[in-house]
Parts: C-alpha cells; structure tokens; sequence
C-alpha cells in the first residue's frame, strides 16, 4: 500500500454504550489474534464503507472526489470507497445499532457528545501509530487541544476532523426592515450580548410575521445545542470530572430562565413545534457553524457573527466530530490507511470548507477563505480562527447516551409557558446524578 499500515495486539474486549433504542454489546471478535484486522484481511482489494451523518450533496461529493482519486492510486488494495448517511437524529443508535447486529461500518462519524464512551469502549483502533508512520501526514500539525477528547494514555482513538465554532447567522435584509442595526457595529462596539441578539430577533419576527432567533437542531430535544447559550451564563450541566450534575446550580437556572422567557413572554425565539429555516428565509438569525453557509443562495442579505456574550462572559463553543476506524470492522487496515489519505494536509485544507481542521497550519483566515468563498475573511477569522481559540465543546460524558434522553424527558415540562425552572432543574439533577456515577 502507498501508505504504511499497522498492525496491533489487543485482547477480547467488551463495548458496551447505550444507544437511544437498544444496549449494545459488543466483544472483540476472534480470541484475540493480535492482528488488527478486524476479523481478518479479504484477499485482493476491498469495499470499505464509512458512516456519516451529512446528506449535503456538495459535501458528499468532495468526500467522493477524495475517495476515488485514493482508490485510483490503491486499486490493488481497496476497490472502493462508500459513504453512508445515516439520520443526524438517530445516527449513534443507527451506528451502534450495525455494530451489535454484526454488520459494522469500516470507518465512522462519532458525535463529541459520544466521544468518551467509544474512547472507552475499545471499540475503536488507536490511530496514532499510522498517523505517525504515513509519510508526509505532518502529526505534528495536529492542535493538541483538539486531540484531547479523542485520546487514552497515548492512544488516539478518532481523528477530530471537523472543529466547528457555532456563530450566528442573521438576515440583514429582516432586521433593516424591522428598523435594526445591523449586529456588526454591535460586535464592534462591544454590544454584541445576548439580549440585544433577542431584542432585535423580536423586533424582526414581529415586523416580518417569521421566527426570530433559532438554536439550529435544538428542536426542543437536542438540548446539548443550548450550551452555545448557557455558556455565555458561565452555566454547564456537570462538573468537569462528569461526576456532579450541574443542571440546577443558579447559573444554569439563570441561562434557562433567559431562554425560557424569550421564547414564553418576548417571542424572540419560536416555540416548541414551530420549524423555522434560517436559510430558507423562515428566521431573522441562527445558531450554527459554518458548513451551513452552503445553504445560502444568495436570495437575502445575510452576515455571519460570534456567538453573543451572556452576563458573565463571551464563551466560543465548538461542535466536534471524529472520524474512527471500527477496530472490529471487517477491513480495518485498509480503513485506517484510508483515513490517513482522507485527512492529509492537501486534503484537509480542501475539506476545510465545511470543516475546520484540527491542522494549526491551515487555521487562518487566508488559507479558510480559499476553501470557503461564501465567507469573507473578515468573518472567518471572528468566527472561525478566534472561535476556536479557548473553546469549549459541546457536552460529552462517557454515560451520554443515558444522560441524553433522561434529561430530555425531565426537560420535557420546562417548555411550557408556566413552568417553574428551579423545580425542573432540580428534578434533571435527581434523575441525572445516579446515571454521573454508572
């Protein structure tokens, strides 16, 4: 292969991670054969197959266009490249779903929110010797901070490809008609904070008969997404250590509180069972990263900003994803060979465009322009290179899958117009803290 491999021992282990509609256990296939190859190597070349959870066309086709100019040069060892989206909402389970039932993917996607339970697990294959030992991959360009989530001892388990900043989309064209001045002469001022965000997302919505600001995928269910809000309160749902819940200490109180009160009394923000899409004209602004700039085409103004300051502070948050080569998989050699190519330099300046590198070398705003013509250099390097500085990721906890949905449910009876926030920030904890400790 042009890319030199690795194999590894390693002993029968036991994955276990609960998934959304079923426990899954997995073991370590064979009685521990030391080869790291999954089950064994096919003769010849072979399909590798990697999840993901986009369905971006241009996305999928820049993935594509990376994987068939690999094979061409590997077609003696792997004759193709497949990727599968599975359905952002249920994409862990659909993942962990392939792997109980024996049919795993070669390479994954994984969620930050799920990235201690894989690193854990044993589920996946320590990438840092092939990294390492591919000639020109330049390990040494890697952020170590976006390393750290991923990594045990000295093993690093995903590959973080994507390092995404949340900042705010806003529609100029909405808020000049609603009499607004444009966010970025409050960014420049040192005004850019959250109720002035809400204030002016009310005005636009009651201007324009649309929504006002909208937290992109929240939906009332993936309340992980509310910490682009709750930091900027100096709020987080546990300790750092992941043993003490955190949902009802007054910071987090305050931030709910804020949000609640946006939503029930100020309609700046759209209630429970209103879809909004920014990028479809639906909404006055939004909470994203920047891979859905793709989205804009050009029929309304638009600008994008940092994410606003909260009464204690301006905290950047970044959504992180890594790529894992599933050590159980039935090609697991070819794959990690594969995702070293797919994450080269050259490579991950190209899939720079809709994810910021964990590469110190292409965090500037020069470099992030090329690869990202929608954007101006201005926003990228506010949005982008001085988002990821100091920033903290979205929630992750090695017990998250269980975490996730019983803190949905006890949120359930927050988005309500009467609801008592202490109360139900009390009952998360209740629920919560047992599962801190599992």
């Amino acid at each position: 292969m042009q890319h030199r491999m690795w194999r590894r021992s390693r002993r029968a282990r036991v994955f276990a991670t609960m998934s959304v509609l079923a426990t899954l256990t997995m073991s370590a296939c064979g009685s521990g054969s030391g080869d790291g190859s999954g089950g064994g190597s096919a003769d010849g070349p072979v399909d590798l197959r990697m999840t993901v959870w986009t369905a971006d066309e241009s996305q999928l086709a820049l993935f594509q266009e990376i994987a068939d100019a690999y094979v061409a040069e590997n077609a003696d060892t792997v004759s193709s490249v497949t990727f599968e989206t599975l359905p952002f909402e249920e994409y862990t389970t659909g993942l962990t779903t392939q792997i109980a039932g024996g049919n795993p993917p070669d390479l994954a996607w994984i969620f930050e929110s799920s990235a201690p339970e894989f690193v854990q697990s044993g589920a996946l294959m320590d990438l840092r010797p092939v990294l390492s030992e591919t000639e020109g991959y330049q390990v040494d360009d890697l952020d170590s901070d976006a390393l750290r989530l991923w990594e045990s001892d000295d093993a690093l388990y995903a590959y973080p490809f994507s390092n995404s900043p949340f900042g705010v989309f806003v529609n100029t064209d909405q808020l000049a008609a609603a009499g607004q001045p444009m966010p970025a002469e409050l960014v420049a001022d040192g005004t850019w904070t959250w109720d002035a965000a809400a204030d002016m997302a009310a005005a636009a919505a009651a201007k324009s008969g649309k929504s006002g600001l909208v937290v992109r995928d929240f939906n009332y269910s993936n309340w992980g997404n509310l910490a682009t809000i709750w930091n900027g309160w100096g709020a987080r749902p546990w300790s750092e250590d992941g043993t003490s819940c955190e949902f009802d200490s007054p910071e987090m109180v305050g931030a709910l509180s804020w949000f609640h009160e946006q939503v029930f009394t100020e309609s700046a923000i759209p209630g429970p069972g209103t879809t909004a899409d920014f990028f479809a004209g639906d909404a006055a602004m939004t909470v994203t990263q920047i891979s859905r700039a793709s989205a804009l085409d050009g029929s309304f103004g638009w600008d994008l900003l940092p994410l606003p300051a909260g009464p204690e502070q301006q905290q950047n948050v970044i959504g992180q994803a890594g790529i894992g080569v599933l050590a159980d998989g039935p090609n697991a050699e070819a794959a990690a060979d594969f995702l070293a190519y797919f994450t080269n330099p050259e490579n991950s300046e190209r899939l720079a465009q809709y994810f910021p590198p964990p590469r110190t070398s292409l965090l500037n705003a020069e470099t992030l322009k090329a690869a990202n013509p929608k954007l101006s250099a201005e926003q990228l390097q506010s949005v982008v290179v001085e988002g990821i500085q100091g920033a903290v990721t979205k929630p992750a906890h090695p017990n998250f899958a269980k975490l996730q949905q019983t803190i949905r449910a006890e949120l359930d009876s927050l988005w309500k117009a009467d609801a008592d926030v202490e109360a139900v920030t009390a009952s998360v904890c209740e629920a919560a803290t047992p599962l801190l400790s599992d």
